[in-house]
């Protein structure tokens, strides 16, 4: 064990004796690829300033934090890994940069320079090249400005001009009390296992998150073979598709998206390393001189991450339904699946997706997996390799054919989607477009597979609101492996896949078990699943339902009957007695009877899931000719088990057709 003690240096913002945080010389900080991109908005902003200005003793030294680094080689000078305080170290170079840009003091009293940079993150240098002046925006160069730092130039100026406006003598004060503003510069030592010490700093929870952790090791995999240009263009496929909102295609610069998915933005990228050459010769920097207003104001338009509905006029938000790490999960898993990979039959990966098992299953994978008949540990730059082309390609088919929730316009709730990118114009008038993913064979028109396109979405949504944690949405993980297992001429085919999945899912946890009598604890699969056939069964008749998240299983003929006026009855947790409702529908029904929830909350029956308004249908029917104590009668007694075939009856076809089986 290195028994090496911590260096710690004292540093100020300014000079105002002893060291200075940015000022000495050939010290540089280098944010390391593993860490978040710079993401201080502007509560954070304004806050470290105001905590600066607000001091009543401007002579009185302020402390504000500590910055944990590492020392780095780097010839002559020293360069320093940031493993903690990188949003504070960011902010506080910038509020430098804006204060010599708006002549707080001259660039020979203040020298700031180079002396911050991103490790793998071409962007965010080259925007600080931008802000310093020491490059120029250049055509077809507009994409490589990273926003959030601009975003706090924008907002550190703006502040600077609501506190001191154009008044020399509060500028100065400013300028003085920077003098006094510390912070403490702590060295770990030489020697230390930096992997076990971020792994260390994210359980406590000071900072990282394990994808950050598996991001840099991977990347480390990577060191023995053309360095620096393998580790760049790794970086730059992990961020876009770190990036769960909107499309990847959309998460990298046009150059570069051209590249990987061809001039129309939607071809599959491909599967050999080899044919990425291009990409990691990409040179991702300006060269020329710009002033830091151009920036702040620039002359063109930020390409979004999503884009235009088909009508290129109404804006158009996608939101995935699951996160990074979860994605992540479920690729490691799909990867075992369809890759020449593998892993020691005593191990195993976690049954559940459990984000907190990320690295665990990863590091089961990398110490006792093989690939292609080799141990991965022995060949972890090929796997580094495999991996990030293998994510690309997944999290294409996962934009393509797995469902998002859709925002359009002012509509904040959204709707379900399954769309795909597409483009519009050439050359540099091209712009995206989202249309239904064409669930088609060959030469099949649109007016042919648009129904297939939508019974797609419906059995893919009734999955979603099924399994409500992502730790239990292996669904995913099995359309992803049939996505790999079939080429696009039997892509159309994916409804019938969803379709087994769910139909799977019902065998196994309800109709195998030849008990219909549930109750409460009856999985919400089955209803969602006998949703979507009814919805299937009368599309026009339907053509309003929506599968929602609705979470609490009701008794059409309640537990404990509240209005005295008719009887308890013990066969209340049948198959047939029950249907899904949200929480918030259940707590008006209370105890009424079904034909009392008819004649108060009819609206809320007719808006529900289908087996509920099957149920509604039948009382109605009974009210045509009976009192509602005998229509409640009736059920209880006939209509109850008559329903309850039916609906079997129409669950055992459909598994039937779905898996072959009786």
């Amino acid at each position: 064990m290195n028994k090496k003690r911590r260096e710690i240096d004292r540093l100020t913002i300014l000079a105002g004796g002893g060291k200075t945080l940015f000022s000495e010389a050939g010290v540089r900080y280098v944010i390391p690829r593993y860490q978040r991109a710079y993401a201080w908005e502007e509560k954070e902003i304004e806050q470290l300033i105001d905590d600066i200005c607000d001091d009543n003793d401007p002579k009185r030294d302020y402390y504000i934090g500590s910055l944990i680094v590492a020392r780095r080689k780097a010839g002559d000078g020293v360069e320093y890994e940031v493993i903690d305080g990188q949003q504070r170290l960011t902010t506080i170079y910038l509020l430098l940069q804006c204060l010599l840009d708006e002549g707080y003091f001259s660039r020979g009293e203040v020298s700031v320079g180079e002396a911050l940079s991103f490790d793998c993150r071409s962007k965010s240098n080259c925007t600080l090249a931008y802000i310093r002046g020491d490059a120029q925006k250049s055509e077809g160069k507009e994409e490589l400005l990273d926003q959030s730092i601009l975003l706090a130039v924008d907002i550190i100026k703006k502040k600077l001009a609501r506190e001191f406006g154009d008044r020399v003598e509060d500028q100065k004060k400013f300028v003085d009390r920077l003098k006094h503003v510390v912070l403490y510069r702590i060295e770990v030592p030489e020697h230390t296992d930096l992997n076990r010490y971020f792994e260390i700093m994210n359980t406590r929870g000071e900072q990282l998150e394990q994808h950050d952790i598996l991001k840099a090791k991977l990347m480390e995999y990577l060191s023995n073979r053309c360095e620096r240009c393998e580790q760049e263009f790794f970086a730059r496929v992990w961020n876009a598709c770190s990036d769960m909102t909107g499309y990847v295609q959309m998460h990298f610069a046009k150059e570069e998206r051209e590249k990987i998915f061809g001039g129309g933005w939607n071809e599959e990228p491909s599967d050999d390393w080899d044919d990425y050459e291009e990409c990691l010769a990409m040179e991702q920097g300006g060269d020329k001189k710009v002033s830091i207003k151009s920036i702040l104001k620039p002359s063109f338009s930020v390409e979004v991450a999503d884009g235009m509905r088909e009508d290129d006029k109404t804006p158009i938000r996608f939101d995935s339904i699951i996160g990074f790490p979860h994605f992540l999960l479920h690729v490691l898993r799909v990867f075992l699946r369809v890759e020449s990979a593998s892993i020691d039959e005593e191990k195993e990966l976690g049954s559940l997706l459990d984000d907190k098992r990320l690295l665990k299953d990863f590091n089961e994978v990398i110490a006792y997996g093989r690939m292609g008949g080799k141990r991965i540990k022995d060949n972890k730059g090929e796997f580094a390799r495999r991996f990030i082309v293998f994510l690309l390609r997944s999290r294409f088919l996962f934009d393509q054919f797995i469902i998002k929730r859709e925002s359009i316009g002012d509509d904040q709730d959204g709707r379900w989607s399954l769309k795909e990118l597409r483009t519009s114009g050439a050359g540099s008038a091209k712009k995206p477009y989202y249309a239904d993913t064409s669930l088609r064979y060959k030469s099949e028109w649109e007016k042919t597979y648009a129904p297939r396109n939508k019974e797609c979405l419906m059995i893919q949504s009734a999955l979603r609101v099924s399994y409500t944690s992502p730790k239990v949405m292996h669904w995913i993980t099995e359309l992803l492996v049939w996505l790999f297992n079939n080429n696009k001429t039997e892509r159309y085919k994916l409804t019938d896949e969803a379709e087994r999945i769910a139909a799977e899912a019902v065998k196994d946890n309800f109709l195998a078990t030849g008990n219909y009598e549930l109750g409460v604890q009856t999985p919400h699969v089955v209803f969602n699943y006998l949703d979507y056939l009814l919805w299937k069964e009368g599309k026009e008749k339907y053509k309003d339902f929506v599968f929602e998240f609705r979470n609490s299983v009701e008794h059409w003929y309640p537990q404990h009957p509240s209005e005295g006026t008719f009887e308890a009855w013990d066969g209340i947790d049948t198959f047939g007695n029950l249907c899904i409702i949200s929480r918030s529908v259940n707590s008006k029904f209370s105890n009424l009877s079904p034909a009392s929830k008819m004649d108060t909350y009819r609206g809320m029956v007719q808006k529900g899931s289908l087996k509920l308004r099957k149920m509604g249908e039948i009382i109605d029917k009974l009210r045509k000719t009976e009192r509602p104590g005998v229509a409640a009668k009736l059920w209880r007694q006939s209509e109850c088990a008559k329903h309850e075939k039916k609906m079997l009856r129409l669950l055992c076809g459909a598994l039937q057709e779905a898996v072959g089986e009786e």
